[in-house]
């Protein structure tokens, strides 16, 4: 019988990425802490509202966000083992991949708030909305940070600056885009799914 032995990965006895970028991801849970604590306020005052508020969105743009997201998180932990296994080449393809599910999601988003507008859905259109559209439009503006952020270790990991000795960079940006998609995994069933 053939078994096929491989070494294990090293065990990595500190928090990856550096500290500058895990002080970031703290302001940004702070702030969609504040924002969550709104949701839950305005729901426990309005819960009519955030009752019948999700039947008027769009499942599907949701539901298709949060698979771009979770794409996402796949594709940037692929980046980040293939430059510790030294393949820099295909790491930059799982950057692109992180690039085009985040594009994706802003794409998405774009198309949801003109389905929402032509359908009256407004920020005015009650409280459930005016809560959607704050936490939403706040969540994409840290998806932009995304974009630009990848677009940076895209240009970074081509340029031979990350190798399996060396790729802090990528291992933040990684975190970043775990903890955007962490916030959205909350946001989805919060609007979407709960009545």
């Amino acid at each position: 019988m053939n078994t096929v032995c491989s070494a294990p990965l090293p065990v990595i006895d500190r928090i990856p990425g550096n500290k500058g970028m895990w002080a970031g991801i703290l302001c940004e849970m702070t702030e969609f802490a504040l924002l969550f604590a709104v949701y839950f306020t305005a729901r426990a005052y309005f819960p009519q509202e955030f009752r019948t508020g999700p039947l008027n969105l769009n499942l599907f743009a949701g539901t298709l966000n949060t698979l771009l997201m979770i794409s996402g998180s796949y594709f940037v932990i692929s980046a980040v083992i293939a430059i510790r296994q030294n393949r820099s080449n295909v790491s930059v393809r799982w950057l692109f991949l992180v690039l085009l599910a985040a594009c994706g999601y802003m794409a998405t988003k774009y198309f949801e708030f003109q389905w929402n507008l032509e359908h009256g859905i407004r920020g005015s259109s009650g409280v459930f909305f005016t809560v959607y559209y704050y936490l939403t439009f706040t969540h994409m503006v840290h998806v932009a940070w995304g974009i630009i952020g990848v677009l940076w270790i895209i240009v970074r990991t081509r340029a031979g600056a990350y190798s399996p000795a060396d790729y802090e960079g990528m291992e933040s940006f990684a975190s970043y885009w775990h903890a955007t998609d962490l916030v959205w995994l909350i946001i989805f069933p919060l609007f979407y799914l709960l009545r």
